[in-house]
């Protein structure tokens, strides 16, 4: 306790000086101030009230693999093969371009694992997502967004990368995209195209550890991947006089292949597994503009459909193991009208309504074992206020949910439900780059398609099997979150997500035969604890004091950025222990404007994750990367070295069982990544707005949904 409360003094004290240090050189900084306003910089990392946003397009040590392995690297964010993906303790639900992908577990890894991290632009992990958002976000979301901006006549992008690994033998991985866009006084356009060739291999051991009896290796694996994707991203907006009729169409198809190599107790293999799905998504957006710029309507029809066929084959016997197939379709239409009011100093009244439906089918040899149909009606209103160096955020949202399905031998349980979702924020600004915040929002988390399709979509065994359960209920959250913030990278914050009905990844062990399903837990509580500090070099050469008067750019000098994480997972009837996740980036600045960054992750073992005991660090590697801007800064180029400790590597035990789970992937690479903006030779040429996330909440904070 004396630790967190040592924290929590410096953090403040420092946070209290640095503001007393602007105010002392406000007049004196006065001109230099504006002039650096001028230009907009990207940053890094930016903390908002709701969210963290993390800039991908000027970052090298985050663009220079698959968006995945992009993902893995952010403080603080936690994506493991046995608990999927969360941040600060909170399960996400994944959007891109401010639409939800409405896709889970291996296919939402495949189609992040297919996109280079280079066709993107930022993420945003929203924390607190308030009425405007679904309550069926559950504890958090995070926004992918690709877009890039439209230039007035023609512009063009390119963007490549190759990565090599050399374990048993040598991999190789390379991707390829172009954006091109312009538009002129009657409309724009925009299309981004690209594909992604990886090779991998993952080894996989499952043993059975009884105390009384010596080990058994129930399962080694040794499997050679090979992934392949293609997409398509395009874009065109429509100016009606004061309105804008926007259209986005999306295609994303994976074609994956695994040959296995297994053995374990009482069996040998070789199988070979190939996956198939393909993703396609349109968006209708017409903004209504008025003479009073502070009132926006907007109405929004999305539709997207899923296909995915796996097929697991045994290259022994020339035999069939699972040939399995789902198909998803999901309609979304929604109103969103927001304007400013007179009350207190500034306010801001928004409301709107949604409704939805989501189709699953899920095959099996042919023969259909689960019709799940899931229909959303909902209408939110939310009230925003400044008063003095306050901020009020007041909304409720209320929902109504029909579900019900069948499976081949049963009807699945209906979940009929009206219910209400409350936020509340309230923030504070000491100055107006430091503040504190206090949240609240009741969610709800629906079941994934994945966890209920009862069909296996991954490798099997005779001792290894994987289902969903068509059973399962929705998830009720009640989130709370307090934190301060200062100048966008130094935060300290403490939340709290208490849940009924989660939904977790639960292994069971039964006469040396492993299943791998998925349970609803009466009540689950999580306890997340996070610090992020930057710690300019520069501090231990000319002190504090000298520092502190310092005008610097973040891109521009030497720094440490030090992350620290603490999560409990309180489970009723089970003895839990808590982890620590540490993350340091250190950039250092090299002659002849080469960059120089090393990011360092680890995790501390043996703390609960939901059922599963980290028996090793989940989380560690050591990562290089070198970069520089040629060209005018329209050429960048990167080589990156990751996992060069070769440390990458997962061991979890499985609560209640002598279980013990072991994997390792081809982690430790060296790889390059290109961008060159062709530039434009006309001087008339201009930023336009982004098209393929054309959304009016994009710059106050809020995406769309």
């Amino acid at each position: 306790m004396n630790k967190y409360l040592s924290l929590v003094i410096v953090f403040v004290v420092t946070v209290f000086t640095s503001n007393a240090q602007v105010e002392e050189n406000k007049t004196e900084k006065e001109v230099e101030l504006n002039e650096v306003v001028v230009v907009k910089k990207k940053k890094a990392i930016e903390q908002k009230a709701d969210r963290t946003v993390f800039d991908f397009s000027e970052q090298p040590q985050l663009n220079s693999g698959s968006v995945l392995e992009g993902l893995k690297k952010l403080p603080g964010l936690i994506i493991s093969d046995v608990a999927g993906m969360m941040y600060q303790g909170k399960q996400l639900e994944v959007y891109l371009d401010g639409r939800p992908l409405n896709i889970y577990s291996n296919e939402l890894n495949s189609f992040l694992e297919g996109m280079p991290a280079n066709s993107i632009e930022k993420v945003e992990v929203i924390t607190q997502p308030g009425a405007e958002f679904p309550a069926t976000s559950g504890g958090a979301i995070i926004n992918i967004i690709t877009s890039r901006t439209a230039k007035k006549y023609l512009s063009a992008t390119y963007s490549s990368g190759a990565n090599f690994t050399d374990y048993d033998k040598t991999r190789v991985r390379f991707n390829n995209s172009l954006l091109l866009n312009a538009r002129n006084n009657y409309f724009g356009w925009q299309i981004n195209i690209g594909q992604n060739y990886r090779e991998s291999a993952q080894w996989s051991i499952v043993t059975n550890q009884p105390t009384a009896s010596p080990s058994v290796v129930l399962s080694d694996t040794d499997a050679d991947r090979i992934g392949r994707s293609t997409y398509v991203k395009s874009a065109l907006k429509f100016n009606l006089k004061r309105d804008r009729l926007l259209l986005n169409y999306d295609m994303n198809f994976n074609n994956n292949d695994a040959y296995t190599l297994a053995n374990g107790f009482g069996f040998t293999s070789d199988d070979f597994s190939k996956t198939k799905s393909n993703r396609q998504d349109a968006l209708i957006t017409y903004q209504k503009y008025f003479e009073d710029v502070t009132k926006k309507l907007e109405f929004k029809f999305n539709f997207n459909r899923n296909r995915t066929d796996f097929n697991l084959d045994s290259r022994i016997t020339n035999a069939s193991i699972l040939n399995n197939s789902s198909f998803q379709d999901y309609l979304n239409f929604k109103i969103d009208y927001s304007q400013e009011i007179k009350l207190l100093d500034q306010s801001k009244f928004s409301v709107g309504t949604l409704i939805d439906e989501l189709s699953f089918e899920a095959e099996s040899d042919g023969i259909e074992n689960l019709n799940y149909t899931r229909r959303t009606v909902a209408a939110y209103a939310e009230l925003q206020s400044d008063y003095k160096k306050f901020k009020f955020i007041l909304g409720s949202r209320a929902e109504d949910y029909l579900i019900k399905g069948n499976t081949d031998t049963d009807e699945l349980i209906p979940f009929k439900k009206f219910k209400f979702f409350p936020n509340a924020s309230v923030q504070y600004n000491f100055h107006p780059q430091i503040f504190m915040s206090f949240n609240y929002n009741k969610k709800i988390s629906l079941p994934s398609t994945s966890s209920l399709n009862p069909n296996n979509t991954n490798y099997q065994n005779p001792n290894v099997d994987y289902s969903g359960n068509p059973q399962l209920q929705p998830t009720i959250f009640d989130n709370f979150e307090m934190k301060i913030s200062a100048f966008d990278y130094a935060f300290i914050g403490y939340s709290v997500s208490s849940a009924k009905n989660q939904v977790v990844n639960r292994v069971s062990e039964n006469s040396n035969a492993i299943s791998n399903t998925s349970i609803n837990v009466p009540e689950l509580k999580i306890h997340n604890f996070n610090l992020g500090l930057p710690i300019p070099y520069m501090l231990f050469t000319k002190g504090l004091n000298e520092t502190l008067k310092f005008d610097f750019n973040p891109d521009k000098i030497n720094f440490l950025y030090a992350y620290a994480g603490y999560q409990l997972h309180e489970i009723p009837d089970l003895e839990t222990k808590g982890f620590w996740i540490f993350n340091f980036m250190s950039q250092i600045l090299l002659p002849k404007d080469i960059k120089f960054i090393a990011n360092y992750n680890y995790s501390t073992p043996n703390g609960n994750y939901y059922y599963f005991v980290a028996k090793e660090s989940f989380s560690h590697s050591l990562d290089f990367t070198f970069s520089k801007k040629f060209l005018n800064d329209n050429l960048s180029v990167a080589l990156n070295f990751d996992d060069i400790l070769n440390t990458n590597r997962q061991g979890f035990g499985s609560a209640g069982t002598a279980v013990l789970l072991q994997s390792k992937y081809d982690t430790r690479r060296i790889g390059f990544t290109l961008n060159y903006k062709i530039p434009t030779k006309n001087k008339l040429a201009k930023v336009d707005s982004n098209l393929l996330n054309n959304d009016k909440k994009e710059e106050g904070g809020l995406i769309g949904n």
